[in-house]
C-alpha cells in the first residue's frame, strides 16, 4: 500500500575523520523514502527552494517516489545541515545549520495523498505534525518520529499528537529526556502510557527497542564493520520499518518485529556510504541476503 512520508529535504555538508562530502542529498524525508522504496511505493511532502538541483529529484522518480508532494518555493534556498563526526563515529557536532525554506514549508498533502493509509510524520515541527495528520482523517497507521528541540519547546503539542498517533520513534536521549526517566526501559512504557500503541526506541550501533502493552523487546543492530557515514540512518530505519508494515498490509505483533529487523538492515546499508549512496548500490536481494543472515545470528 502507498505510503505517505512528510519531512525534509536537505543539502548536507558532512565532516567524517577521513573524507568530507559537501552539498550532498540528505534530509529525513529522503532516507525515509529511500529506504521505504524497496517495500512499498512512497509518496513525498517536503519543501526545497529553487535551488535544488533537479538531478536529485529525478534520483527519487527512479525509485518510484512520488514527488508530487515536492514543493518549491521560488525566491528561497534549500535547507541545509553541514554535521561533523568524531573519531568513533558515533558523537557529531552541529557546525551549522541553515533553515532557509524550512521557515516557510507549510505541508499541504496533495488531493491524492489524503486517502493513504499509512503516514510518517519525520523529524520536524509538531504543529506542523499536527497539521498533516488534520488532512488525512482516514489513515489506518501514522507513526511520527520527534527530537529534544520539540520536546523543550512544544512539549504540549507534542502531548497532543502522542494521543493521535499509533506509535513513535525517538531515540535514547530524547526518551529519557521526554519521560524523566534515566532506565530506558521504565522510559519506553512511560511514552506508550502517554498515548501511542508503541513506542520504538532507538539505540544508535545498538540496535533499537520496541515497546507495547504485550511485548518488549530488543534487537541488535547488524554487525557493520565499514562505518563511513551515519547521517540518515535513523531516517532509514523507520523508513525500513513503515516501508515492510505497508507491503504486508497489517502491524500485527510479528509483523511489527520483522519490520523493526528490516529498519535495522537497511540503516546498515546506508551507513556505509555517504548519503544515500549505500542505499542506490543495495536491492531487495542484497537486503534479503543480510536478513538470513541476521535472522541466522539471533538463533541459538
Amino acid at each position: 500500500m502507498p505510503l505517505v512520508v512528510v519531512g525534509s529535504v536537505a543539502l548536507d555538508t558532512i565532516e567524517t575523520p577521513s573524507e568530507r562530502r559537501d552539498e550532498v542529498l540528505g534530509g529525513s524525508a529522503v532516507y525515509f523514502s529511500y529506504a521505504a522504496s524497496y517495500f512499498t511505493p512512497v509518496r513525498l511532502v517536503a519543501a526545497v527552494g529553487d535551488d535544488w538541483p533537479a538531478e536529485h529529484t529525478e534520483l527519487l522518480k527512479a525509485r518510484q517516489i512520488d514527488t508530487t508532494g515536492l514543493q518549491v518555493i521560488r525566491g528561497a534556498k534549500t535547507f541545509r545541515w553541514h554535521g561533523r563526526y568524531a573519531e568513533n563515529m558515533n558523537d557529531r557536532e552541529t557546525v551549522e545549520v541553515q533553515l532557509n525554506v524550512m521557515d516557510q514549508f507549510d505541508p499541504l498533502l496533495p488531493e491524492s495523498y489524503r486517502r493513504c493509509q499509512y503516514l510518517f510524520l519525520a523529524n520536524g515541527s509538531t504543529r506542523l505534525q499536527l497539521k498533516v495528520l488534520d488532512q488525512a482523517p482516514g489513515v489506518n497507521l501514522a507513526v511520527a518520529d520527534t527530537m529534544d528541540l520539540w520536546i523543550n519547546t512544544e512539549r504540549e503539542e507534542l502531548m497532543e499528537l502522542l494521543r493521535r498517533v499509533d506509535g513513535l520513534v525517538l531515540n535514547d536521549s530524547e526518551a529519557k529526556l521526554l519521560t524523566g526517566e534515566t532506565n530506558l526501559v521504565r522510559a519506553g512504557h512511560h511514552v506508550r502510557r502517554m498515548g501511542p500503541s508503541f513506542v520504538v526506541i532507538k539505540k544508535g550501533e545498538h540496535g533499537a527497542m520496541f515497546f507495547s502493552r504485550h511485548e518488549t523487546y530488543v534487537l541488535p543492530a547488524y554487525p557493520t564493520e565499514r562505518v563511513v557515514d551515519p547521517t540518515g540512518a535513523g531516517d532509514s530505519f523507520a523508513g525500513g520499518m513503515m516501508g515492510y508494515l505497508a507491503e504486508e498490509g497489517n502491524f500485527e505483533p510479528t509483523t511489527l518485529k520483522k519490520a523493526m529487523a528490516y529498519g535495522i538492515l537497511v540503516a546498515s546499508f546506508t551507513v556505509e556510504q555517504f548519503s544515500v549512496e549505500g542505499l542506490q548500490r543495495t536491492d531487495r536481494d542484497a537486503l534479503e541476503r543480510r536478513m538470513r543472515e541476521y535472522q541466522q545470528m539471533l538463533t541459538f
